[in-house]
Protein backbone atom coordinates (compact mmCIF):
# COMPACT_ATOMS: atom_id res chain seq x y z
CA UNK A 1 0.00 0.00 0.00
CA UNK A 2 2.81 2.40 0.84
CA UNK A 3 4.49 1.70 -2.51
CA UNK A 4 1.32 2.69 -4.35
CA UNK A 5 1.11 5.93 -2.38
CA UNK A 6 4.74 6.76 -3.18
CA UNK A 7 4.19 5.96 -6.86
CA UNK A 8 1.07 8.14 -6.97
CA UNK A 9 2.88 11.01 -5.27
CA UNK A 10 5.80 10.72 -7.69
CA UNK A 11 3.39 10.77 -10.63
CA UNK A 12 1.68 13.91 -9.33
CA UNK A 13 5.00 15.65 -8.79
CA UNK A 14 6.18 14.72 -12.29
CA UNK A 15 2.91 15.95 -13.81
CA UNK A 16 3.20 19.23 -11.92
CA UNK A 17 6.81 19.71 -13.05
CA UNK A 18 5.90 18.92 -16.66
CA UNK A 19 3.05 21.41 -16.52
CA UNK A 20 5.38 24.14 -15.26
CA UNK A 21 7.94 23.29 -17.92
CA UNK A 22 5.45 23.90 -20.72
CA UNK A 23 3.26 26.59 -19.15
CA UNK A 24 5.16 29.49 -20.65
CA UNK A 25 6.05 27.75 -23.94
CA UNK A 26 2.77 27.23 -25.80
CA UNK A 27 4.38 27.10 -29.25
CA UNK A 28 6.95 24.52 -28.21
CA UNK A 29 4.17 22.47 -26.61
CA UNK A 30 2.06 22.70 -29.77
CA UNK A 31 5.02 21.68 -31.92
CA UNK A 32 5.67 18.71 -29.67
CA UNK A 33 2.02 17.64 -29.84
CA UNK A 34 2.08 17.86 -33.66
CA UNK A 35 5.32 15.93 -33.91
CA UNK A 36 3.99 13.16 -31.69
CA UNK A 37 0.82 12.99 -33.79
CA UNK A 38 2.93 12.80 -36.95
CA UNK A 39 4.97 9.97 -35.47
CA UNK A 40 1.79 8.03 -34.62
CA UNK A 41 0.46 8.52 -38.16
CA UNK A 42 3.71 7.35 -39.72
CA UNK A 43 3.72 4.33 -37.42
CA UNK A 44 0.24 3.36 -38.59
CA UNK A 45 0.99 3.85 -42.30
CA UNK A 46 1.00 0.73 -44.41
CA UNK A 47 4.10 -0.61 -46.09
CA UNK A 48 7.61 0.75 -45.78
CA UNK A 49 7.51 3.18 -48.73
CA UNK A 50 11.02 2.20 -49.84
CA UNK A 51 12.49 2.90 -46.41
CA UNK A 52 11.27 6.51 -46.40
CA UNK A 53 8.58 5.92 -43.75
CA UNK A 54 11.10 4.46 -41.33
CA UNK A 55 13.57 7.27 -42.01
CA UNK A 56 10.81 9.86 -41.52
CA UNK A 57 9.90 8.25 -38.20
CA UNK A 58 13.53 8.48 -37.08
CA UNK A 59 13.74 12.13 -38.10
CA UNK A 60 10.50 12.95 -36.29
CA UNK A 61 11.82 11.17 -33.19
CA UNK A 62 14.95 13.31 -33.40
CA UNK A 63 12.81 16.44 -33.76
CA UNK A 64 10.77 15.46 -30.69
CA UNK A 65 13.96 15.05 -28.68
CA UNK A 66 15.27 18.44 -29.86
CA UNK A 67 12.03 20.24 -28.93
CA UNK A 68 12.13 18.65 -25.48
CA UNK A 69 15.79 19.66 -25.03
CA UNK A 70 15.02 23.18 -26.23
CA UNK A 71 12.23 23.58 -23.71
CA UNK A 72 14.47 22.39 -20.88
CA UNK A 73 17.28 24.70 -22.03
CA UNK A 74 14.92 27.68 -22.11
CA UNK A 75 13.78 27.00 -18.55
CA UNK A 76 17.39 26.91 -17.31
CA UNK A 77 18.72 29.99 -19.11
Amino acid sequence: MRTRWIAAAALLIAAFAAGRLWADQPHMRAALDHLRAAHRELDQALNDKGGHRVKAMALVSDAIAEVEKGAVYDRRH
